[in-house]
């Protein structure tokens, strides 16, 4: 998917809401363990309930790995299933990938042609020749992790380097690499102060903002900071969402959630379009 058909589903739906289905066996509903696939039966259920209500979706990859294979054929079967039945929305594999060339050659191929995502999350610590194997494949986005909303990001990510942040560093070095519109950047709404200066160095890329909601991110402090004339913004938001509650009727109290974040999301929308 290209990032105009991003941007127009994002009109379209007057939604940036991007939902993680990072799905833990001990939190989700007791009826559905009985199922042959307890992952992608509640994978689905959130997803026909939800679908209209976000432009994108973020498997973390390690919520399915822990499970072993049976974990990899729900994600397999998961973006099937998105792929097939909802093409328009865009999808993410948050699998924080990144090594040497050949080796993130192989992981670019296994997201992006195998299991056929339309992004995927890459660590830039390795550097250019680690991130550019990803960047080749057409029409796909790679995600790379700029400032992170964990507690964890102020060990490196915000260090000054020869007179500059670090992860200012990242960003700046990073638009010259081959395929780099090809970018996009993973920014925390915890971290939303930043956003600001984030925006002068990559003012049209495309950022993805976890942290909203359960991490105690500010949807408004992240849109006034971050939004551009394209929108530019991808807010995740997983457990606020998907295990809004643990009783048979999961999809339908997901649904409500994703209904609330929407609605605070068309009227960021309605308000820049104003400005």
């Amino acid at each position: 998917m290209t990032t105009t058909q991003l941007v127009s589903e994002i009109q379209k739906k007057q939604s940036f809401l991007c939902i993680g289905l990072d799905v833990d066996l001990n939190k989700i509903p007791k009826h559905l363990l009985k199922e042959e696939d307890p992952i992608f039966a509640f994978n689905k259920a959130i997803i026909d309930a939800t679908h209209h209500l976000c432009v994108a979706y973020k498997p973390n990859t390690a919520f399915y790995e822990a499970y072993g294979i049976k974990g990899w054929q729900a994600l397999e079967k998961t973006i099937n299933y998105l792929n097939e039945n909802y093409p328009e929305i865009y999808t993410i594999a948050d699998a924080k990938r990144g090594d040497i060339g050949n080796t993130s050659t192989m992981y670019a191929k296994a997201f992006f042609e195998d299991l056929g995502f339309d992004s995927v999350t890459v660590a830039p610590y390795m550097g250019k020749d680690s991130v550019e194997p990803f960047l080749a494949f057409q029409d796909k986005h790679t995600i790379l992790l700029a400032l992170t909303s964990n507690q964890g990001a102020f060990d490196f990510q915000t260090k000054t380097v020869d007179g500059i942040e670090l992860y200012k560093e990242v960003l700046k070095t990073s638009k010259s690499w081959q395929n780099s519109e090809n970018l996009m950047y993973v920014v925390g709404a915890t971290k939303a102060e930043y956003l600001a200066d984030i925006r002068t160095i990559i003012p049209d890329s495309f950022l993805l903002v976890p942290g909203v909601g359960a991490q105690g991110g500010n949807l408004q402090e992240v849109c006034k900071y971050g939004m551009n004339d394209t929108v530019g913004l991808l807010i995740n938001s997983s457990r606020g969402i998907i295990y809004a509650s643990q009783e048979e009727d999961f999809a339908q109290a997901a649904a409500k959630k994703a209904e609330e974040l929407q609605k605070q999301m068309q009227e960021e929308l309605n308000r820049h379009s104003e400005e």
